[in-house]
């Protein structure tokens, strides 16, 4: 009988994508079940995200991660979602079933595994999130799935940020308001949660820092950022300075990359394996 060399393919569209850890992890999590899969980082400029998802195809890629800025474009190249995802209006897994290509949302569920690690619950809190793009949808709909009393949305671009607060308004059971973030804005005194959803200080511009009043975070804060590359931000070391409860990126992503190898898969995601993975690949 001879031998197959072909390995199955998973990968992520992105851009910018060079300092993406992902692959790292999920490589690490197919060795130590025995899996012959293999995971590439892609940059797809933007505009072309229609020819790669048609090349997913062509090729039998087993699935997809898409990440900025593809989250929420990357849904009509896309023949079924799931329900959250639907709801959320934004995309960050993708899995090619005999050539249906189903959506799934895993950012949100891997956040509230992160706060869940960490002895924190949104039920009944009252959560700033700060964005409005496909992580701040992921986020803000899963945390009010799961109890979240009042979500405030900041926001730059004032319809995306509306649109959102509708969404959970009416879809969901928990309260929510818009602020324009046209400034230094102060954080909300009744907020209990607080997270930052945007890109700001990703590598390379890890100098930088979401534009807000850092004066008004409380010590009964929890603070926590989506932002792995560095997981160190100066969001997190301000709120840190002011007393706050943080918690960085990196749990989120290796809890949703642990969701998103299972849903490839269909295999338990070695968690531990793929948790020192990524500690070894930022020296922590």
């Amino acid at each position: 009988m001879s031998k197959c060399y072909r390995s199955e393919l998973v990968g992520t569209f992105g851009n910018p994508i060079d300092e993406n850890p992902t692959g790292v992890v999920e490589e690490a999590a197919f060795a130590a079940k025995g899996l012959d899969w293999r995971y590439i980082t892609m940059k797809v400029e933007p505009g072309d995200l229609g020819a790669a998802m048609a090349g997913m195809r062509a090729v039998g890629m087993r699935g997809l991660n898409l990440t900025i800025p593809f989250k929420v474009e990357g849904i009509k190249y896309l023949d079924k979602l799931s329900p959250a995802a639907e709801i959320i209006g934004a995309v960050n897994t993708v899995v090619n079933r005999d050539g249906e290509l189903f959506g799934e949302n895993t950012d949100g569920k891997g956040l509230l595994k992160s706060f869940a690690d960490n002895g924190v619950s949104p039920k009944g809190k009252t959560l700033t999130i700060l964005g409005a793009g496909g992580a701040a949808r992921a986020i803000s709909v899963e945390c009010a799935l799961a109890g979240a009393k009042k979500i405030y949305i900041a926001n730059i671009i004032k319809d995306q940020g509306e649109e959102l607060v509708r969404l959970i308004n009416e879809r969901t059971d928990a309260e929510a308001e818009f602020i324009f973030w046209d400034h230094a804005i102060a954080i909300p005194e009744d907020t209990d949660i607080l997270s930052n959803a945007t890109s700001v200080g990703l590598y390379p511009n890890v100098n930088d820092k979401p534009n807000i009043d850092y004066d008004t975070i409380k010590p009964n804060f929890v603070v926590s950022d989506v932002i792995f590359n560095d997981p160190r931000t100066l969001f997190l070391a301000e709120a840190k300075k002011r007393g706050a409860k943080t918690i960085n990126g990196l749990g989120m992503l290796v809890n949703q990359a642990a969701l998103n190898f299972q849903i490839w898969t269909g295999v338990e995601a070695p968690i531990d394996v793929m948790t020192d993975v990524l500690r070894k690949e930022f020296n922590l």
